[in-house]
């Protein structure tokens, strides 16, 4: 696999794809992955981490914002609170295996003089509408935003020229963020043309209609939870036969299992078909919407995986 391949995989979606070669010919390119310290780092986290990991794999390395700034006008927390949150998330994600990231505060910069007039350029071009559609996915209590979440995605895209960024890692719900980075870039002197990179969203556990948290403990599975923990959720978990939208144990199979392992295998019993190991997460989903595989059986499997890939994390992490 070459490096655009392996930059490039298990994402979702690719906005400004064409620039990939221009932007890998470049001596030092720049990834980056912003993330709100406030909660527990949990398996929804990972996905965008084991991205970065491709680009790190790639010889790329990545910029990780510890996004204080963007918590506190998000609502997440006071700022002794965001401070505590961010060194464990820096301790936290070196255990992952970013060792070779380096770890920004949005405080260090995002303060200065010079960022805080880009802010304001874009925000005489950014209607309230726009700035509040964008934030529709992100924000806390959306019904009753603040202006201080309007200011938050604008931020987001004077990031982007601040860092001085190629390559951008995300979650899906951040798009229209960067569709509107897109379209004012521009507007702020900053001519380069950065390619964003989408990952899949996990659901939450407990079922359909919001994706998986560190505000919802029970749906939720931290880079911390013992064994135990991991299969007493993973139990309960939401996981409907057949039934493949919005199903948290396939798209932990899709997002975190099959690119780190590769592989899964389903153990079962002979008169119950056998075991059975999926080299692709495509074959595991066609058989599971086919009613072939039983949502317990893919349970224990999931089980059995996810303890293989978060135990390492969690010595680690102590």
């Amino acid at each position: 696999m070459n490096k655009k391949e392996l930059i490039k995989r298990n994402s979702v979606e690719i906005l400004n794809e064409q620039e990939i070669s221009k932007s890998l010919s470049k001596k030092n390119p720049k990834v980056y992955c912003g993330y709100e310290p406030s909660g527990e780092i949990h398996i929804g986290h990972l996905v965008t981490m084991f991205k970065l990991l491709d680009f790190q794999k790639a010889g790329i390395k990545p910029i990780i914002l510890l996004a204080d700034w963007h918590a506190w006008l998000n609502k997440k927390g006071d700022w002794k609170f965001l401070e505590q949150q961010t060194n464990n998330w820096i301790k936290g994600i070196k255990s992952v295996g970013l060792t070779k990231a380096k770890f920004i505060k949005g405080s260090e910069f995002q303060t200065k003089p010079k960022y805080f007039q880009d802010v304001l350029q874009l925000s005489l071009s950014t209607t309230v509408n726009r700035g509040l559609r964008s934030m529709q996915m992100v924000a806390r209590d959306i019904e009753n935003a603040k202006i201080s979440q309007m200011i938050y995605p604008l931020m987001q895209v004077v990031d982007i020229k601040h860092l001085d960024l190629d390559f951008v890692v995300s979650g899906i719900e951040q798009r229209k963020i960067h569709a509107l980075a897109i379209e004012t870039l521009s507007k702020i002197k900053f001519k380069k043309k950065p390619v964003f990179f989408h990952t899949g969203l996990i659901t939450n556990l407990k079922g359909p209609g919001s994706k998986m948290s560190s505000s919802s403990p029970e749906g939720m599975i931290s880079i911390k939870s013992s064994k135990l923990e991991i299969n007493k959720k993973i139990k309960k978990a939401h996981c409907p036969l057949g039934i493949i939208k919005e199903n948290p144990i396939l798209e932990i199979c899709k997002y975190i299992i099959f690119p780190k392992l590769e592989k899964i295998k389903i153990k079962r019993l002979k008169e119950h078909g056998g075991d059975k190991t999926y080299l692709t997460y495509e074959l595991l989903e066609k058989d599971f919407s086919s009613k072939k595989i039983h949502p317990l059986d893919l349970k224990n499997a999931v089980s059995e995986n996810l303890e293989t890939i978060i135990s390492p994390i969690r010595k680690s992490w102590k």
